[in-house]
């Protein structure tokens, strides 16, 4: 038997899992709504790399417990009562007591650091929420929506390093961003111009790390945070 037969069993594994991993996880936390319709097994298979049967396997079981519904000629559904509430958030014992400057000195030394993890172990499903929270960041009607999908954006690179470290950081980052100092200062300096700019550099982001290119996804985010820090503080 060649390597490529021998491999090609455990690619195909993987592909489903993330499939499955993805598609539970879209359900359960309401990106995919009740009424969503799935796209087609063989647009998941391409899309995963797993096999016809592998996709079919993942939606029965999906099917089993109560999540879809498979329409002959029609196409796969989400039930009603498939996602999950958000569960309340847990009370904090301490505010975190973190100046915006603090928090940007910061996220200059942490956040370069993860795009050596994030091409070696991003999955497929991590790249597909990336470009969610690029789209809704770009179709945001007003600056506490763009702020919201571009922290979503940012943790989205935390979750693709798959290093707990680095998502508990982005944690404690957004919850900093929620401040109210850091809302002023946004709405202060975020101009339509340099939305477009925040929005070419995430685009530059994730088309780097999608390319496994570790090193020009770190110089890209490193020029896209100094110019926050810039903008924020008129430097």
């Amino acid at each position: 038997m060649s390597d490529v037969e021998e491999t090609r069993p455990t690619v195909r594994a993987k592909g489903a899992r993330e499939l499955a991993s993805y598609l539970e996880e879209a359900i359960r936390s309401g990106r995919f709504g009740e009424g969503v319709r799935l796209p087609p097994e063989r647009e998941l298979s391409e899309e995963f790399g797993a096999s016809r049967g592998a996709v079919r396997r993942v939606l029965a079981d999906l099917k089993g417990r109560g999540l879809i519904r498979q329409t002959v000629g029609s196409g796969t559904f989400v039930l009603p009562g498939a996602s999950m509430p958000a569960p309340a958030p847990e009370p904090k014992s301490e505010a975190v007591q973190t100046s915006p400057a603090e928090l940007m000195e910061a996220r200059l030394l942490i956040e370069p650091l993860m795009p050596g993890l994030i091409v070696r172990y991003a999955t497929v499903a991590d790249f597909t929420h990336m470009s969610e929270c690029i789209a809704r960041s770009e179709a945001a009607q007003s600056i506490e929506e763009f702020e919201h999908w571009d922290g979503a954006l940012h943790r989205a690179f935390a979750v693709a390093t798959h290093n707990s470290f680095f998502l508990r950081i982005l944690e404690l980052t957004n919850e900093v961003r929620e401040e109210g100092e850091w809302g002023r200062l946004k709405r202060k300096s975020l101009t339509p111009g340099r939305r477009r700019q925040y929005e070419a550099q995430h685009r530059a982001i994730v088309e780097a790390l999608r390319d496994r290119d570790a090193e020009l996804a770190r110089d890209v985010l490193t020029n896209h945070l100094r110019q926050i820090r810039d903008n924020l503080f008129g430097n």
